[in-house]
């Protein structure tokens, strides 16, 4: 269903939002790299960024972050979001968008439930129904 501006609501983001989100995460990535960021959450941190997530109006831009060694995601999101006002700044000048987003920061979970789950499949009764499933077929 398409509201007056032609926008499609409930089925997911527009290949606009895709594509912003994806320049973001790259332009995001770069200046990651780059900067050298004081927060002390965020001293000596490998920080990935998984995912850009964009609003409808790309006013908003949400990055799913972690760290490539230790630290803790929330850790690292908290300290981007103190960086946000500097790390805007950063980002209006290496992307071409007509307004730059507000950043907002979350931890990425991703990694930590493939992670349960592929436990979760090691275990010992769930490998056994699984073979036992495989015998059946």
């Amino acid at each position: 269903m398409k509201n007056k501006r032609g926008q499609d609501h409930g089925h997911g983001p527009s290949q606009r939002q895709l594509r912003a989100a994806e320049l973001v995460r790259h332009a995001l990535v770069e200046i990651l790299a780059r900067e050298d960021l004081r927060d002390p959450a965020l001293r000596g941190v490998s920080i990935t960024i998984g995912e850009v997530r964009a609003s409808p109006d790309l006013q908003h831009m949400t990055a799913f972050v972690s760290s490539l060694g230790p630290g803790d995601p929330q850790n690292i999101a908290d300290g981007l979001t103190r960086s946000a006002a500097f790390l805007r700044g950063r980002l209006a000048k290496s992307v071409d968008l007509r307004f730059t987003p507000q950043l907002h920061f979350q931890p990425d979970i991703s990694f930590d439930e493939a992670r349960h789950i592929d436990e979760l499949l090691a275990s010992p009764d769930v490998a056994r129904d699984l073979k036992r499933g495989e015998d059946e077929a």
